[in-house]
């Protein structure tokens, strides 16, 4: 389930809960919120960056199962394949 960030709308006073930000966990089909929970003032939704997390070990054995190949530079132009 994604995290949506939401604030307080611009120009409107809204607590010190939204004029932070606060993070909600929702489904991605969910109407997104209008209000701020503590004060009611009308807020938005901000994008916000992401995070990927990788094992390397992991991702990389996943990714020879799925038959991806790994190469690794080894001059200008030329890659060794490594699997």
């Amino acid at each position: 389930m994604p995290i949506y960030i939401y604030k307080v709308k611009e120009g409107l006073r809204g607590c010190k809960f939204c004029k932070e930000g606060f993070e909600v966990f929702q489904k991605i089909n969910e109407e997104p919120l209008k209000r701020c929970p503590k004060c009611g003032e009308e807020v938005i939704r901000i994008f916000s960056s992401f995070s990927v997390g990788f094992s390397k070990t992991g991702l990389d054995r996943r990714a020879k199962e799925k038959g991806f190949h790994k190469l690794k530079k080894v001059d200008k132009g030329k890659y060794e394949k490594l699997y």
